[in-house]
């Protein structure tokens, strides 16, 4: 009897670490364990201001900005200093008011901010409350260290529409470009800094346009059509990765293809990459890791080379995360919370948080 309740026990034992083992693979297989611990560190809190994007500087300098889709925004570009947030490059530059004449040297509707080898990219739509552009979209470069505007480069009329919202960029300084995504509008656009010129690719695209018209939070849904939204640079492999935000889809481009003015042979160069979650804005650290939210599951992803992905951090302090940053072996992000907003935002809280990049 006890040599019989023996071999009962080894052969549960057998088939519980026969169930554990194939339960690993299946996780291994799904490829969404959370493979970090780190608890996310607030860097900044604004009550009533909504923030979307963040921006660090190679010396560590914070820079965000608030979209004016309201009245009542207080300044357009921040720098944060521990408690300490600055106007950048000062209060005259973020003096512009709805209602106001349109001012080339203030700005209107800033949606991103980047910085890079010691300057400040400043994107302004020049389209407050989503209305129809007041004046060309644009890109201020101003110099971090002394605050000096050192150049704008304007969009001509035939590389934006009257409802374009352009929506971010990437600097790439092995091509001596910048890349704009527009969402109101579908489609890419690219600054060439050695001549000035501004060209649009991959206009009205199917892998720039909304691929759905509504997000689903909680069983509720968020109505609306967000065209190509997120865009990173992967630098070594020279190509240019984009989302449309209302979309599933994610997509690249090789850097050289952008340059071909035979619009067909360029859609070619397309590539669909792989379905994802919906994100907004997306960035990859040097490892090759591409950074993206799931806004409707309150997660960051990341997706290795080999197009694993992972969950990198999910729940409270993930409240549709915007935009991203990387320092110091750090991934910061804004939470604007998008889709929780109304008329009244004078009582919400918009964070900006940090978390540690995974080994």
């Amino acid at each position: 009897m006890k040599k019989l309740s023996y071999i009962i026990v080894i052969c549960i034992l057998f088939i519980s670490c026969k169930e554990k083992k194939s339960n690993t693979t299946n996780d291994s297989l799904l490829n969404t364990t959370n493979t970090t611990a780190n608890t996310p560190i607030k860097v900044a809190s604004f009550k009533g201001q909504q923030v979307t994007g963040v921006t660090v500087s190679n010396k560590g300098r914070i820079f965000v900005n608030f979209p004016r889709w309201r009245k009542g925004v207080t300044n357009s570009v921040v720098e944060i200093s521990g408690n300490n947030h600055s106007p950048f490059p000062n209060k005259e530059w973020n003096s512009w008011k709805i209602g106001d004449p349109v001012s080339p040297n203030k700005f209107v509707g800033v949606q991103s901010v980047v910085a890079s080898n010691d300057f400040l990219y400043v994107l302004d739509t020049r389209s407050p409350l989503f209305q129809e552009v007041l004046d060309a979209p644009r890109v201020f470069v101003f110099n971090i260290k002394t605050k000096n505007l050192e150049h704008a480069y304007i969009l001509n009329n035939v590389t934006y529409h009257p409802n374009s919202y352009i929506n971010d960029l990437r600097v790439d300084h092995k091509k001596n470009k910048i890349y704009f995504t527009d969402s109101g509008n579908s489609g890419l656009v690219i600054l060439d800094l050695k001549t000035e010129k501004f060209t649009r690719v991959l206009d009205n695209h199917s892998s720039t346009k909304a691929e759905v018209d509504f997000l689903t939070f909680n069983s509720k849904k968020w109505t609306n059509t967000v065209h190509s939204d997120g865009i990173a640079l992967d630098t070594k492999n020279d190509k240019l990765y984009y989302h449309a935000l209302t979309g599933y889809s994610l997509y690249s481009i090789p850097t050289a293809a952008l340059t071909l003015k035979d619009s067909i042979a360029l859609e070619k160069e397309v590539t669909f990459e792989a379905k994802t979650s919906a994100p907004d804005g997306m960035i990859f650290d040097n490892k090759g890791y591409l950074y993206y939210a799931d806004l409707e599951n309150d997660k960051i992803m990341y997706r290795k080379p080999d197009g694993s992905t992972y969950i990198l951090l999910e729940g409270y302090a993930v409240k549709w995360a915007d935009t991203f940053s990387i320092y110091n072996n750090y991934l910061y992000y804004t939470n604007s919370r998008i889709n929780e907003v109304s008329a009244d935002i004078s009582a919400m809280n918009f964070t900006v948080y940090k978390i540690k990049l995974p080994k």
